[in-house]
């Protein structure tokens, strides 16, 4: 039985999240991924997980659907004997000013990021009550903190999860599980390459280090909550932005 502490990571499959998988395999994780898209997608993340010696697992779903997530977690759960670490990364933007937004667009950004969220936090939470420890991260953003324009939809569910992060510190505290949530900035992922040039300059220049961040600069934070050097913080929200926020 390994005695390694066993993380659960959504739309672990690229980005932030393939960030954040491979980063807590290194600091001695057994990591699961669980993600939208096709099942091949998944296979790079878990070769090199599995190439740093720690046990991989991984499901394709929708985190929109509440049987998909508890059977997933009840699956996990039961193959590895418990679940300690769930960071709640999965998450889509569909940007429109909202006399434009549709009823879709608006629901499947709610319902993404942060329903997604409520449902996994739902289902590991009573695994991580029983085995007495537990750290969940939720990935939020700046623009849940400040809003922005056009984002409408991605800025209420951002705001959402730090609500969600807040309030769950509180309940789960007793349990030694702690709750805390990044909200990162402009950080440099396949999805934010392709925004227009005109609102990537922008989000630019109001970066006080003058740069985008990188996969690593979310990932190395969110480890690090995840950590016993953490142990002693919870409820709170880091944001992972450069001074963008100021």
């Amino acid at each position: 039985m390994s005695s390694a502490r066993r993380a659960l990571v959504t739309g672990g499959s690229r980005g932030i999240g393939r960030g954040i998988a491979e980063t807590l395999a290194r600091d001695g994780c057994d990591v699961a991924i669980f993600y939208a898209g096709e099942e091949g997608e998944g296979r790079a993340v878990l070769d090199r997980i599995e190439s740093l010696d720690r046990r991989t697992w991984m499901r394709v779903g929708d985190v929109r659907d509440s049987r998909q997530v508890n059977e997933a977690v009840e699956t996990l759960a039961s193959h590895w004997g418990g679940i300690d670490i769930l960071i709640n990364n999965a998450g889509v933007f569909r940007d429109e000013v909202i006399w434009k937004l549709t009823d879709e667009q608006w629901r499947e950004v709610i319902d993404v990021d942060l329903t997604g969220v409520f449902h996994f936090c739902r289902a590991v939470t009573p695994v991580m009550r029983r085995n007495g420890w537990g750290a969940v991260v939720n990935v939020s953003s700046i623009n849940g903190l400040r809003g922005k324009f056009g984002q409408t939809n991605y800025s209420a569910a951002k705001a959402g999860v730090i609500g969600l992060t807040k309030a769950l510190a509180r309940e789960v505290a007793r349990f030694n599980v702690t709750v805390n949530a990044v909200a990162p900035g402009l950080i440099e992922t396949e999805a934010t390459r392709s925004l227009p040039e005109d609102v990537r300059r922008q989000s630019l220049a109001e970066i006080l280090l003058g740069r985008a961040g990188q996969v690593e600069d979310v990932a190395e934070t969110v480890a690090f909550l995840c950590s016993d050097r953490a142990r002693f913080i919870t409820g709170e929200i880091i944001r992972v932005d450069g001074g963008q926020y100021i």
